[in-house]
């Protein structure tokens, strides 16, 4: 089990979002293993190794590793009373089922493709979900008190063979303040007067809503469905006054028009069971013009002038002027897509990489003009706090992610000495087509223990 609980943990996780891999049971089905009293089907095997993103590089004797992990340490949960409320897990499988709706573009979609009602789809994922949540709370449980030490980074990166340490590519630590061009009255009114005639259109019976969504719709993801969403009433993701706006309506009506951080909409319901909902929108991005850049260039030279003269930090200025939501919380910062401050020049619009190599860690831009991902016209400083350049990963510039590999490590050494340890305590059954499956030797040692007892 060298370094496999952890991957095969992960790969539990992402399992769950391979669409119907569990939900379609494998014709002539049989129990391949067993733990205590758990067991483990040919389907459950062969419905996510036949997944061609799996199938490629996992065999199907690691998919059984996976669930012979995971039922143990769902046996050892239950020793341990370690529960998932009913609230918890339903809210698991709504996001699940969200999940699929989005993939598949409706939920009538979603239905037809597997075959059964949602309920039903829920129902069947209820078991699997609730153990999964069940292995990994163990599992946290087991390592919670795995901590590492300078002294350990230190050892951990000081074994690695020379000609394995990595190279790095120039990375950069930035920080953003944001403000999108504001349309005049005029063109704003002009988009809502063309939203209210769109809406009198479908009210009349002249159009249908579906129709319009799909030609006047800016909004891409939702275009190409008909301007069509599921959203759950739980949900936290969208925009705050566009998701009330929706909660006021019945069947069939639609909105006035909603102006969001988007644009200008107006949201049609489709229908509604409780707290899950089917709606349809229409979103207007009004034009801005020269003027309107300029008013936001002026306002980002106010406030850069601020910051050279030391009036106000960037984190504060960021919470006082930014308009980009998702930077907050922040300090502004562009996040990398491992989670890191650092983002690596391919990680960025070439707008920005073409400022950077004018800009010296410390440096604010000046007011620079770009169409964000949304094609929003926009203006934003740019705050270069750290380069790092092409370099050979060292202790002093990569220590965060070095420690977080050598806690990886420690963890799955602790992981490996439990397993070590207790599944000698399990009865384990494994079918003999699995016999030659040097992964499982460990369970297959088990197996022959139990059987030699029996």
């Amino acid at each position: 089990m060298k370094k496999i609980p952890f991957l095969l943990i992960a790969i539990l996780c992402c399992l769950v979002k391979a669409p119907f891999a569990q939900l379609q049971k494998i014709v002539g089905d049989k129990i391949i293993a067993q733990i205590d009293d758990k067991i483990i089907l040919n389907s459950d095997i062969q419905g996510n190794a036949s997944e061609e993103i799996w199938s490629k590089f996992l065999p199907e004797c690691t998919f059984l590793e996976a669930q012979l992990i995971e039922k143990a340490l769902v046996l050892e949960a239950g020793k341990d009373s370690i529960s998932i409320s009913d609230d918890e897990l339903n809210a698991m499988l709504d996001k699940q089922i969200e999940t699929f709706v989005i993939q598949y573009g409706s939920r009538q979609e979603l239905e037809q493709i597997a075959g059964k009602s949602v309920y039903q789809l829920k129902e069947e994922l209820r078991e699997p979900f609730k153990e999964r949540k069940l292995a990994d709370e163990m599992r946290n449980k087991i390592l919670e008190n795995v901590k590492i030490t300078p002294t350990g980074v230190k050892d951990y990166f000081e074994k690695i063979p020379k000609d394995s340490v990595k190279y790095y590519e120039s990375e950069y630590e930035i920080s953003q303040i944001i403000v999108y061009a504001k349309p005049n009255k005029d063109v704003e009114e002009y988009a809502t007067n063309q939203l209210l005639e769109w809406k009198r259109q479908v009210e009349s019976g002249q159009k249908k809503f579906e129709d319009l969504a799909k030609v006047y719709d800016q909004y891409p993801d939702s275009r190409d469905h008909a301007g069509q969403y599921n959203v759950n009433k739980n949900d936290e993701q969208w925009d705050p006054t566009w998701f009330t706006a929706i909660w006021k309506l019945r069947d069939g009506q639609i909105s006035p028009v909603v102006k969001s951080r988007f644009g200008l909409h107006i949201i049609q319901m489709v229908s509604r069971a409780g707290d899950e909902a089917i709606i349809r929108h229409i979103l207007l991005i009004p034009s801005v013009t020269q003027a309107e850049i300029n008013d936001a260039k002026t306002k980002l030279d106010s406030i850069r002038a601020q910051l050279l003269t030391g009036n106000i930090n960037f984190g504060a200025a960021v919470n006082k002027f930014s308009e980009d939501e998702n930077g907050k919380n922040n300090g502004g910062q562009i996040i990398s897509q491992d989670g890191s401050s650092f983002v690596t020049i391919d990680q960025l619009d070439k707008d920005m990489t073409i400022e950077l190599k004018n800009m010296n860690p410390g440096d604010i831009s000046k007011p620079l003009v770009y169409k964000d991902d949304r094609d929003r016209d926009a203006v934003r400083l740019i705050y270069l706090r750290a380069r790092k350049d092409f370099h050979r990963e060292n202790l002093k510039d990569d220590y965060d992610k070095i420690a977080q590999r050598a806690l990886e490590q420690k963890k799955n050494h602790v992981l490996q000495k439990w397993f070590a340890d207790h599944i000698p305590e399990f009865y384990v059954s494994v079918d003999k087509s699995f016999c030659n499956c040097v992964n499982l030797d460990p369970w297959l040692n088990a197996a022959k223990t139990c059987d030699a007892a029996q």
